[in-house]
This record gives structure tokens, sequence and C-alpha cells, in this order.
């Protein structure tokens, strides 16, 4: 396998390089012990802490959490302030930790309908880390993924407008490369907790070729144990991006 094949399809070790995570279950888990939706939100920052240790430690190159969508900003004022406030909270407290743990901080999505507050938290973590080697952690914040095409899009037009780019030369590359994850891999395997079975609306160009993993699991219970057990099941699937399995056995399994 060339290396620019491997590339494409993960580390070849079993480990995906890159693990997007949509964390659904806040609320429910919190309803559940008869406690307001803002505990569930603060159990589910804990679990945050636990899964990006878990995917350091084994080597993941690429973690991205949907911790809030464009279509979130709908939810009760009141939820999303408590939300916006504990984003803040967490940045503050936990950037100078993954900082000391080489962890690079990268934040994707639609800063400008974040707080100004928010917004410069955001500034100073991804300042701080980023020269660091490490994992990179990307957190999916006020993002979408229509958004995310409508943006690269308008971007490419107006590079087209004023000459810098040929629209005929256009390839896929080059459109990843106006995209919120410019410059990291696609999504290898795709995690969802909370028995939902949707992507709603998250990485849509990054998760072509991805694995899709749905547990029951609350977000607030997910662990390092059922991160090995989704990376398990990863290991164990045939990738075949277009090929047949005879293929895929003559030249290696992703």
């Amino acid at each position: 396998m060339s290396d620019e094949t491997a590339e494409r399809h993960g580390s070849g070790k079993g480990v995906p390089r890159h693990i997007a995570i949509v964390m659904d279950g806040n609320g429910r888990w919190a309803r559940a012990r008869l406690m307001p939706r803002q505990a569930g939100h603060r159990a589910g920052a804990e679990a945050v802490r636990r899964v990006v240790e878990a995917a350091g430690q084994m080597g993941v190159e690429v973690l991205t959490l949907f911790a809030f969508s464009s279509e979130n900003w709908a939810r009760p004022q009141e939820e999303v302030s408590v939300l916006m406030e504990l984003f803040v909270r967490t940045l503050e407290k936990e950037s100078i930790r993954l900082h000391e743990h080489n962890v690079r901080i990268r934040m994707i999505g639609e800063r400008t309908r974040l707080s100004s507050r928010l917004r410069e938290q955001i500034e100073a973590a991804e300042a701080l880390t980023a020269d660091n080697t490490g994992m990179t952690l990307v957190i999916a914040a006020s993002f979408g993924g229509r958004w995310d095409i409508v943006q690269a899009t308008r971007r490419i037009a107006a590079d087209a407008r004023d000459g810098r780019l040929d629209p005929e030369a256009l390839q896929e590359q080059d459109v990843a490369s106006y995209l919120s994850l410019n410059g990291l891999p696609d999504a290898d395997l795709l995690i969802r907790t909370g028995g939902e079975k949707r992507i709603s609306n998250f990485l849509l160009w990054h998760l072509a070729y991805a694995e899709l993993h749905f547990v029951d699991t609350l977000w607030p219970d997910f662990g390092a144990e059922d991160l090995r057990d989704a990376v398990d099941v990863f290991a164990g699937r045939e990738r075949r991006f277009g090929r047949t399995g005879d293929q895929v056995g003559r030249f290696g399994r992703a």
C-alpha cells in the first residue's frame, strides 16, 4: 500500500487516525436521575476528560467532539447560556492541562455567534497549544456540516471571481482545503452515544467513508472502556473504499 493510500485509509494498526464523536444523552441522563439538564451537561464534561485522555493513550491522532450544533441555538435560552458558560469554564480549566499533555486544541464552527468572552477563551487555548505535536482535539461548537460546506463554497466562489482559482481545475482536495478541518485527515470512525442512529448534520464531507458506531450508552456514562470497544469494532471491519473484498485482501486491510 502506498503512503498516500495508507494516509487516507488509516493507521493500519487497528487504531483510527481520526475519531469523531456525537456526544448525545446529557439531558436524558439528568432526567433519569431527576436532576436538571445542567447537571447532565456538567457530567458530560467529565466524560470528555476521560475520553480525551483515553484517545491520547491509544495513539489517536485527531479527536473531534460535536459539542454544540448550529441547530442547538434553538434550545431554551437558559440552557444555551448554561452551555456557553460551561464551555468557557471548561476551556479555562482544561486548556493548561491539555497543553501539559502536548494536546493541540482546535475549534471549528461559526464563531460570530459565540460571546466575545468565549471567543477570547478559544483563541487563548488555540494559541497556547498551537505548537504541540501530540493529539489534535477538535471541538465543534456552533457547527453544522451544511454551514461548513456553504462557507467553503462562498470562499471558492470569491477566489474564482477574483482570479485566484480556476473552476475547471477544482479537485476534491481543493474543496477540502476550504473546509473547517483543512489539514486534518478525514474521520475514520464516527461514534454516537445515546441510542440515536443519525449523524445530525455533523462532518458531512469528512464522514464520507467513516465507519459508523452507535451505542445506547448516554454520553455522561461513556468512558475509556467504551472507546476501546468502539475501536475494537472498527479494527474488525473491512474498509473497501470502492474496492472489492479480494482487492482489500491483496493490498492489505486499512
